[in-house]
C-alpha cells in the first residue's frame, strides 16, 4: 500500500508499506534578467518559477535606456511595463499576479502611484498587496514593485 504525504516545505513524499520514501522537488526555471545598456549582466534573475508560482524580482521604473524618468507616475508605468515583459516571457499576464509588494521612497507618493497601478489589472482582479516606505531605493528610484504570479495553467 502506498500513500502520498505533502510536507510543509512543499515536497511530496511517496511512502510504501515498507516505509521507504522518495522525495520529488518541484521544477525550478530561471528567467535571466536582460543585459544592462552597457552590456553587463545584472546579478539576479528577473523571475524564477518554482512549481506553480512565478517569483518576480523587484522592478524599478527604468526605461530601455537604463534611466529613471522624473515622477512617480512615469516610474510606476515603467515598473509595471517591465513586470509585464517578464510575465509575457513566462507565458503569463497581469491577471495571473496574486501578490505585489510596493516599496516607495516616500509614502506621500502613494496616491499618485495607485492612480497608475490600478490601470494595469483586469476589473475586479487586483492582486493582494503590501506596501511600505523606504529610506531609499536602488539608483534613486521612487518605486520598486515585487510580485508573484500563479503559473500553473
Amino acid at each position: 500500500m502506498k500513500s502520498l504525504i505533502v510536507l510543509a516545505t512543499g515536497f511530496l513524499a511517496l511512502t510504501s508499506a515498507a516505509g521507504e520514501a522518495a522525495l520529488t522537488r518541484p521544477a525550478v526555471e530561471h528567467f535571466p534578467a536582460p543585459a544592462r545598456p552597457d552590456g553587463s549582466a545584472p546579478p539576479f534573475s528577473s523571475a524564477v518559477r518554482v512549481g506553480d508560482t512565478l517569483y518576480l524580482a523587484g522592478q524599478l521604473g527604468i526605461g530601455p535606456d537604463g534611466k529613471l524618468p522624473d515622477g512617480i507616475e512615469a516610474q510606476t508605468k515603467l515598473a509595471l511595463d517591465n513586470i509585464g515583459g517578464v510575465l509575457k516571457r513566462a507565458g503569463l499576464g497581469y491577471g495571473d499576479l496574486f501578490h505585489c509588494t510596493a516599496m516607495l521612497s516616500d509614502m506621500k507618493l502613494w496616491p499618485d502611484f495607485n492612480t497608475v497601478y490600478v490601470t494595469y489589472f483586469p476589473s475586479g482582479k487586483l492582486p493582494a498587496r503590501s506596501a511600505f516606505g523606504t529610506s531609499g531605493l536602488a539608483l534613486g528610484g521612487l518605486i520598486e514593485l515585487e510580485c508573484q504570479a500563479y503559473a500553473g495553467k
